[in-house]
């Protein structure tokens, strides 16, 4: 038998081999998707990585509290910003307006 004979009879072998490896993974994979759903496996994945985001945030949110404080003020005050501006100009227009109302023009000298 040459060289040529023996290295192709070995590459087959490898390639025999290589082909019953993933014959039987593909058999594994069947049968563990028969067994879970897809859906199912779906579903475990997202779950599974909610949880492990939702742990990450408590984490961050407990070793950054201040952090954390300060950007819900910031926001809380962004979403208020509109009433406080008009309670605020209530507060320092009071005399204005009093002024304004004297002070009216007379409307027949027109």
């Amino acid at each position: 038998m040459s060289d040529i004979e023996h290295r192709l009879g070995e590459d087959r072998m490898l390639r025999d081999a290589a082909l019953g490896l993933f014959k039987a993974d593909l058999a594994l994979i069947r049968a563990d998707i028969a067994e879970r759903g897809i859906g199912t496996r779906i579903k475990d994945r997202i779950g599974e990585g909610t949880a492990d985001m939702i742990e990450d945030a408590v984490d961050y949110a407990e070793e950054n509290r201040g952090k954390i404080a300060a950007a819900v003020a910031a926001v809380v005050l962004w979403f208020a910003r509109g009433p406080i501006i008009d309670a605020l100009g209530r507060l320092f227009d009071d005399g204005e307006e009093e002024d304004a109302e004297l002070v009216e023009p007379d409307s027949r000298s027109a």
